[in-house]
């Protein structure tokens, strides 16, 4: 494993860390060690900036699936300052995973995440 790849798996690690966190103290923690002060989110359903606005959208979506836990999917595939990997927000009781995805991460040069572009495979009916 290549010092590259390893920086790329360390900065996804984190980035499940904050979307697996979930006291608002914690999460707070989480996206201010994974992501950069201006950093941003971006998906089909949201386009943030900074690290209030990006634990909002991960407070959101705990809310919208309790007892769920987003998990890597696959492998992390990086190069320079980017990384792609896919997802999936599995229901911890009974291991169903209705949500689906993969996200382009950028880096800055501390590893940590400037900008997040993700993208929805499968996402339920009404959600």
């Amino acid at each position: 494993m290549s010092a590259n790849t390893n920086r790329h798996e360390i900065a996804v690690a984190r980035y499940f860390e904050a979307w697996n966190a979930a006291e608002p103290e914690e999460l707070a923690k989480a996206v201010a060690a994974a992501w950069t002060a201006d950093g941003s989110y971006t998906d089909p359903l949201a386009d943030v900036g900074g690290h209030e606005q990006i634990a909002a959208v991960v407070a959101a979506a705990h809310e919208q699936f309790p007892g769920f836990a987003f998990r890597l999917a696959g492998a992390v595939d990086g190069h320079h300052d980017t990384a792609r990997f896919s997802w999936e927000l599995v229901n911890e009781a009974d291991g169903s995973a209705p949500v689906a995805g993969f996200d382009v991460i950028t880096l800055d040069s501390d590893s940590r995440i400037r900008s997040v572009l993700g993208f929805l495979d499968r996402v339920p009916a009404g959600a």
